[in-house]
């Protein structure tokens, strides 16, 4: 059988007395699995994916990568993650070159490919030589994509993504998803929030619908 990547056991999250937001979630997931999100706003999708970035801590229960607890150690485990954010969280100040080129080497993996693949990431997105000036001066769908190709460029075995859809046009839309059906056929753990688009399902092997 094979070896789960991410348990989540009995994890409850409560922000204060009388305001829980889900309680003993219990669930499994394995490399290559693809999994929805779905559910109105407020509903806890973004709060259970903050959880499993450890942007949050859990009220009760815990979360394994692996036999690795990921609130005990969360630098070990974000090394082997990719993560969009629903809300714009990106250096300003740097291009969307230099930025990659940041979390390669802070994860020790920059070498002679890294080039290569920063530009086929980059030309697949459609992120055109704009990716040399500043964040700050791109437009929504560009930061966008620059925070996909962020998540994507260290070929994490986990990728956590928020609405990674948002902002960006069909053409845009239909790269993006071949980029992360690359991911899943190559083993990683897809956990997405998205208001779902016809052109999404075949991507995806279960649901999860909120609140649980």
């Amino acid at each position: 059988m094979e070896k789960a990547i991410l348990q989540v056991q009995k994890v409850t999250k409560q922000y204060r007395a009388g305001k829980v937001v889900f309680t003993d979630i219990s669930e499994t997931f394995y490399p290559g699995d693809a999994v929805l999100l779905k559910g109105p706003n407020g509903s806890g999708k973004t709060t259970f994916l903050k959880l499993l970035s450890v942007n949050t801590f859990p009220t009760g229960g815990s979360v394994f990568y692996g036999d690795l607890d990921i609130h005990r150690y969360p630098y070990r485990y974000l090394k082997n993650v990719g993560l969009v954010h629903d809300e714009e969280a990106l250096p300003q100040h740097l291009s969307a070159v230099e930025l990659l080129t940041w979390i390669l080497h802070s994860r020790g993996l920059r070498d002679e490919e890294s080039v290569k693949e920063m530009t086929g990431i980059f030309e697949h997105l459609e992120l055109d030589d704009a990716r040399y000036d500043e964040i700050g001066t791109y437009s929504t769908g560009m930061k966008k994509k620059t925070q996909i190709a962020a998540a994507l460029i260290c070929k994490p075995a986990v990728l956590i993504l928020d609405e990674p859809l948002r902002g960006l046009d069909r053409s845009s839309t239909g790269r993006t998803l071949d980029l992360f059906r690359s991911a899943v056929s190559r083993g990683a753990l897809i956990l997405m929030a998205s208001h779902a688009r016809a052109d999404e399902d075949d991507l995806f092997k279960r649901v999860m619908t909120f609140p649980l």
